[in-house]
C-alpha cells in the first residue's frame, strides 16, 4: 500500500469513527468535552508511555555492555526528562488554575440579548 492510499485509509477510519459522534453533538460545549476528555486521556497514555521508556532503557541498562548500555542510559535520561516536562506542565495548569481561580467547569459565556417570542 502506497503512503498516500494508507494516509487517505487512516483519513477515512477516522472520520468513520468521529462523524458520527460530531452529528449527535447538541452544541459546540458537548464537542469541546469530547475533546477535552480525549486530549485527559492521550496525557494519561504518554505519561505511561514515558514509563514504559524509562523501564525499556534501565533494562537495556542491566542487560548489555558497551554501545547497548550507552543507549540504555541515553533512553533512561530521555524518559526521565519526558516525564519531567509532563508533569511540570501538568502542575504549572494547576497552579496557574488556582492562582485565577479557575477551578470551575462551568464556561464563561456572556448572556445573549434576550428575545421576547411572544407574538402580541
Amino acid at each position: 500500500m502506497t503512503p498516500t492510499a494508507l494516509r487517505a485509509t487512516a483519513i477515512t477510519a477516522i472520520g468513520t469513527l468521529v462523524l458520527p459522534t460530531l452529528a449527535s453533538a447538541q452544541n459546540l460545549f458537548y464537542i469541546l468535552g469530547l475533546v477535552n476528555q480525549f486530549l485527559n486521556a492521550l496525557i494519561g497514555l504518554f505519561i505511561t508511555l514515558a514509563i514504559i521508556v524509562f523501564f525499556w532503557g534501565l533494562i537495556m541498562y542491566l542487560t548489555s555492555d558497551g554501545e547497548d548500555k550507552s543507549k540504555g542510559l541515553n533512553r533512561m535520561l530521555m524518559g526521565i526528562v519526558t516525564i519531567f516536562v509532563m508533569v511540570s506542565i501538568w502542575g504549572i495548569i494547576a497552579l496557574l488554575q488556582a492562582t485565577f481561580k479557575t477551578t470551575s467547569v462551568t464556561p464563561i459565556v456572556p448572556k445573549g440579548i434576550p428575545i421576547n417570542t411572544q407574538v402580541r
